[in-house]
């Protein structure tokens, strides 16, 4: 299935739950570099975080601002959708699906920077990665023993994740990536044949679901040790 596939098609069904599994690695260290160290056009963490810093000089507030942008980010739907088209994802998924999934990201990397977490460390870099599932999703996938522990257990942790670890962690997300994400747009398909009203409710669930990752990566990532300012 490619990301011309409508999101009603696609999103939320069996087969793509089913193919999330397998296909997960796929891309995962792609999407994951991009979405953390940025590319063309697309500032990385490290830059949104100082950025911000230099900015307010007070780690939580940049923080807060961190949310905020990215908050307005998912709300224009041209951007996410572009973001999209140009990031791998473990699954092949729609632009715009791919697109939340980078902001969410980077968003969450952002955070764990501001509060003196090392990005280039493979245990903060998967703990960002797991707060796209978000409060719910990261309890769920406990239980069912796909990730070992909350995002700040293993960001950490004393050993860095086992690459099986990865795997599973990166299934996880884009299974519910697909199902929770997609599944919303989907329900959202007679709305959006209402143009203006359409666009407004989709950019509403898009900021919504940005603001509730934002939320979470900031409990997930309380303060570490001093940021260096650069």
């Amino acid at each position: 299935m490619g990301v011309r596939r409508t999101i009603g098609t696609w999103a939320g069904t069996t087969a793509a739950r089913r193919a999330a599994p397998v296909m997960a690695s796929r891309g995962a260290n792609q999407f994951i570099s991009r979405a953390i160290d940025g590319f063309t056009g697309f500032p990385g963490a490290r830059e949104v975080a100082r950025r911000h810093l230099d900015k307010s000089a007070d780690v939580d507030r940049a923080v807060r601002d961190v949310i905020e942008q990215h908050i307005r980010l998912a709300g224009i739907q041209g951007f996410v959708t572009n973001v999209g088209g140009v990031v791998t994802m473990p699954v092949t998924v729609p632009a715009n699906i791919a697109g939340i999934a980078v902001l969410h990201l980077r968003m969450a990397a952002a955070i764990a920077h501001l509060r003196g977490y090392d990005l280039t460390d493979p245990r903060v870099r998967t703990a960002a990665l797991l707060t796209l599932l978000g409060k719910d999703g990261v309890a769920e996938a406990r239980r069912g023993r796909d990730i070992p522990g909350t995002p700040f257990d293993v960001a950490t942790g004393t050993n860095e994740p086992d690459p099986a670890v990865m795997e599973r962690a990166v299934a996880a997300v884009t299974s519910q990536l697909v199902a929770r994400i997609g599944g919303k747009h989907a329900s959202l398909a007679l709305v959006r044949r209402v143009p203006v009203l359409g666009g407004a409710v989709s950019a509403g669930v898009d900021a919504f679901s940005t603001y509730a990752i934002g939320r979470f990566a900031d409990r997930e990532f309380p303060p570490n040790v001093t940021v260096e300012r650069v």
